[in-house]
């Protein structure tokens, strides 16, 4: 994701291009000013292709503050895709909490905007229910190999809402159906790795054991699923549960929040379940996501969700270390990692909290919703083409 300038629903931090590269857009922006209307080269004197060499160099805020022409250029397949927060978004649960959206804020615009509706007629999701008060259902979502994936959620009966998985992807603003798994599910474990998405046990609309046993492995990039080892237990089954990703392995807890838990992980090419270390599971008290740095490394962040602390695992000690501390983080609910920011659902969902790590101490800001959505899930995907790209 990359900052933006500041508006009332961000506030967020911005390094001061240098003043040569002040000078350059002055110039650029005065030129472009006279030709708005005319089919204006993007640099005068340069082919278009050369141009676009030049300008992918240069931060996407920096392009959309010159000229119309650039703005459009920053949206375009020529341009290096900048990261976006992607987010799930359901009408307050005061008012009902039944009607889903899909968003994406772009950071760059400093605006929500709507994805394409994923379905004709739409798509049918139950969030709230009298047997779990004031408490949403799940809808399971992922992103993976640079699409969002719509895996599991509830209808009304208390049924699977989804047959086959909803995929979206944001280069070409387009929806389709992935292959049918082995059943349709709910309240399964679910995570992804190296392009594929991980699915076990769970269940349809009652319970099987068949399908709380079952472990399945879709690779999003080609659409073949196959089967995996069989879960030794039925752990997995009880709730929607977020395995992470993370070094050749998918790390996950069978409760939320501070309870007492049970761990497993899934070691992916060894087809194998283990346990997870002790030191891992007991600092385990909140929503976790895993990315690589720059360096290529992998690091897994938890936030406590009661302290409003995001930890960093170290394995080498097998304990969490304290990244940053902050009162927004309290409640935390969903949170995604990449490009060196984790971003967090909290407020009841009232507040995305995104922070950067890569600095020190790590920087702090806080994305509101939109007036009267709350989010449910969040993640970090590549921006959105213009549609007439």
């Amino acid at each position: 994701m990359s900052d933006a300038s500041s508006s009332s629903s961000v506030t967020t931090m911005i390094i001061p291009a240098p003043k040569r590269l002040k000078l350059f857009c002055c110039g650029l922006r005065r030129c472009h000013s006279r030709c708005r209307r005319c089919a204006q080269p993007l640099l005068p004197g340069l082919p278009d292709h050369i141009a676009h060499l030049c300008l992918s160099r240069l931060h996407p805020s920096v392009l959309f503050s010159v000229c119309l022409s650039w703005r459009n250029f920053i949206y375009s397949s020529a341009f290096p895709p900048f990261m976006c927060i992607y987010s799930l978004l359901s009408s307050s649960i005061d008012s009902g909490g039944d009607a889903a959206h899909f968003f994406s804020f772009d950071p760059i615009q400093s605006r929500w905007l709507p994805l394409p509706p994923p379905t004709d007629p739409p798509l049918r999701l139950l969030l709230t229910h009298p047997s779990f008060l004031s408490r949403r259902l799940p809808v399971q979502s992922l992103a993976v190999a640079g699409q969002l994936v719509v895996l599991a959620a509830t209808t009304h009966g208390l049924a699977p809402a989804l047959h086959r998985p909803l995929v979206f992807n944001p280069m070409s603003r387009t929806w389709r159906f992935g292959p049918r798994l082995s059943a349709p599910r709910r309240w399964c474990a679910a995570g992804t790795l190296g392009g594929a998405v991980y699915v076990a046990g769970g269940m349809g609309g009652s319970y099987s054991l068949e399908v709380a046993k079952t472990v399945e492995r879709w690779d999003v990039r080609n659409d073949v699923v196959e089967k995996k080892g069989r879960l030794r237990d039925v752990r997995m089954s009880r709730e929607a549960i977020e395995a992470v990703g993370w070094r050749g392995k998918l790390w996950m807890v069978n409760v939320k929040g501070g309870a007492a838990k049970e761990g497993a992980v899934y070691d992916v090419v060894l087809d194998v379940w283990e346990e997870m270390p002790e030191g891992m599971l007991g600092g385990w008290r909140g929503p976790a996501a895993a990315m690589a740095t720059a360096d290529g490394a992998e690091e897994m962040y938890v936030v406590d969700e009661k302290k409003g602390i995001l930890r960093r695992y170290d394995e080498d000690f097998d304990s969490w270390k304290d990244v940053a501390e902050a009162e927004v983080l309290r409640g935390a609910e969903h949170m995604a990692a990449g490009g060196g920011r984790v971003v967090v659902v909290s407020g009841g969902g009232g507040m995305i909290v995104v922070v950067d790590v890569v600095p020190s101490p790590p920087r702090i800001w806080v994305v509101q919703t939109p007036e009267g959505l709350d989010a449910v899930a969040v993640h970090i995907l590549p921006r959105m083409s213009h549609c007439t790209d």
